[in-house]
């Protein structure tokens, strides 16, 4: 597979003063980024996730040409973003989070008709994507809206248009399913599915919605302090990290702890509601189809393990090889 995303050695480092003292101020250095180095070959799908104050945005300034590394060599598809970024905005679609990329006081479809000249893009191919994208999205009765008149799930979906307009081939997604309610992060994701499947967009993904990764991404990369600490298949991260989701099951009466077998265990009990962890690596199916079989069941759910905790276990664990780098690491 051809290399498109290229990340070796790269550092950022920040200046950062503050106050000591009266009329006094402290210099000293804050490395956002260290020695960071990974490849995304064309057409991947990856998750990038980590802490807070990870690195996460820093990386991805980096990427689309808005900030300058510190040090180390970063291409995508063959051009320094730095350098070269008008050219390479051709390219790449970003949408960033809580940052809109639209015009706060205009309807949506002038935000779009701006773009349209911005980009270049010839008419046919402009109308053909808008009409595709605002469809799959459902956008059709939000088109006259202005923009600060839009939901936070509306807006979000408006951002994706916007992205996408000028078919990207790389396309940088920072909690893409923000505000969605459950039928619209379903229908992003498959959305998100059809454009790496049909036209080969290469994406980087970065959320706190472990379902993003789970539907999405065959790989998931993990930054902490500015560092890769784990590259690798999701199921190798959930092994590291010791992960566990939840069955929360509701049956028709009040009963004694259910005999969950396996690895499953119950972990708390309220009435008639018990709560049963198991391995994240596991399929629910077996548990569930045991329960249903042996107990009056009146409803269940399965509540996924939160990414924050994945990571902090992990990161708390032993790692087993030099410089906080997991088994699984495609860079060690």
């Amino acid at each position: 597979m051809t290399v498109f995303i290229e990340v070796d050695g790269v550092e950022k480092v920040f200046d950062v003063r503050r106050r000591t003292g009266f009329l006094k101020r402290e210099r000293r250095q804050v490395r956002a980024v260290d020695a960071l180095s990974f490849t995304v070959a064309r057409g991947e799908m990856v998750g990038y996730i980590g802490p807070n104050g990870a690195g996460k945005s820093t990386t991805i300034k980096m990427l689309t040409g808005i900030l300058t590394p510190s040090g180390g060599r970063l291409r995508v598809a063959g051009i320094d973003p730095s350098r070269e970024r008008t050219k390479l905005a051709h390219r790449i679609g970003v949408v960033f989070g809580q940052r809109t990329t639209l015009w706060w006081d205009l309807p949506l479809i002038d935000s779009y008709r701006l773009m349209h000249r911005m980009y270049r893009i010839p008419d046919a191919r402009y109308r053909q994507n808008l009409d595709r994208l605002v469809e799959l999205l459902s956008l059709e009765s939000l088109l006259d809206v202005p923009v600060r008149q839009l939901s936070l799930g509306q807006r979000m979906r408006g951002d994706i248009v916007a992205a996408l307009l000028h078919d990207p081939e790389v396309l940088y997604l920072d909690e893409p399913t923000i505000g969605l309610d459950v039928i619209s992060k379903a229908k992003v994701r498959e959305f998100l599915r059809e454009l790496n499947t049909e036209r080969g967009t290469t994406v980087l993904l970065t959320t706190h919605d472990l379902q993003d990764i789970e539907q999405l991404c065959s790989r998931v990369m993990v930054i902490d302090h500015g560092r890769l600490v784990y590259d690798g298949p999701l199921a190798g991260l959930h092994e590291a990290g010791e992960s566990e989701r939840t069955l929360v099951v509701d049956l028709e009466r009040e009963l004694p702890p259910v005999v969950a077998g396996g690895s499953a265990r119950v972990v708390k009990v309220e009435g008639p509601r018990q709560w049963l962890a198991f391995p994240a690596s596991e399929s629910a199916a077996p548990l569930v189809a045991r329960i249903a079989a042996e107990y009056p069941l009146a409803d269940l759910s399965v509540r996924e393990p939160d990414i924050e905790t994945v990571i902090a276990k992990m990161l708390r664990g032993p790692l087993g090889e030099p410089d906080g780098v997991v088994p699984g690491d495609r860079n060690s």
